[in-house]
């Protein structure tokens, strides 16, 4: 990562019930319409799993100088 990069993260607990496919479409969903991007995917023991996506945060710089 670059310095100066804030990111905005988001943890999300999927089902072990929902099937690799839907939790495949919520990711997509994710992505495409909120700009979120994978960090980390990780399964339990037990099945569920626990989500970690990330988005830019982007800072907008003035332009103009104040008098």
């Amino acid at each position: 990562m670059s310095r100066g990069v804030e990111w905005e993260f988001r943890d999300l607990v999927l089902s072990r019930h929902l099937s690799r496919n839907a939790v495949r479409q919520a990711l997509v969903e994710l992505a495409e319409h909120g700009g979120w991007e994978l960090d980390r995917l990780r399964i339990g023991n037990d099945g569920v799993r626990r989500v970690i996506v990330r988005r830019k945060i982007i800072r907008q710089r003035p332009t103009l100088w104040a008098s």
